[in-house]
């Protein structure tokens, strides 16, 4: 029998915890969906939290936030262009078809050393909570 390679995902290291999670820095990103349009933000620790997360490009295209030159700086990125932005997800009571994503606070990560972190925006045009669907 010919067991299947496992893939290798990255650790994601985060500059700065969570709000609501100090002890919890090391994450890994996993595809939860199989066609990379959801994914998980999972924790390292087996008791540690785990969020769901999209790719704002794959539903919102003209999403395009301006990165603070320090967390660029921090994370390590010459070119914020280079950065991939992921927003994380609220799935209320009434289900997935009235899920949200919070556009104003993405994940930030370098994807040449991955580094990242959570990035409060100033800019108030990205909402908390904008609907998947429209």
């Amino acid at each position: 029998m010919t067991l299947a390679p496992v893939a290798t995902l990255p650790l994601l290291g985060m500059t700065e915890a969570l709000p609501g999670f100090p002890g919890h820095r090391d994450y890994v990103l996993v595809t939860a969906d199989g066609d990379g349009r959801l994914f998980w933000l999972q924790s390292m620790d087996p008791e540690g939290p785990r969020f769901l997360a999209i790719d704002p490009g794959m539903y919102f295209p003209d999403y395009a936030p301006v990165l603070p030159r320090a967390v660029c700086a921090d994370l390590g990125l010459a070119d914020p262009a280079e950065a991939r932005l992921y927003c994380l997800l609220t799935v209320p009571p009434e289900g997935p078809a009235a899920a949200t994503a919070n556009l104003r606070a993405p994940i930030v990560v370098n994807p040449a050393n991955w580094r990242a972190t959570q990035v409060v925006l100033h800019d108030s045009s990205h909402p908390i909570r904008r609907p998947l669907r429209r």
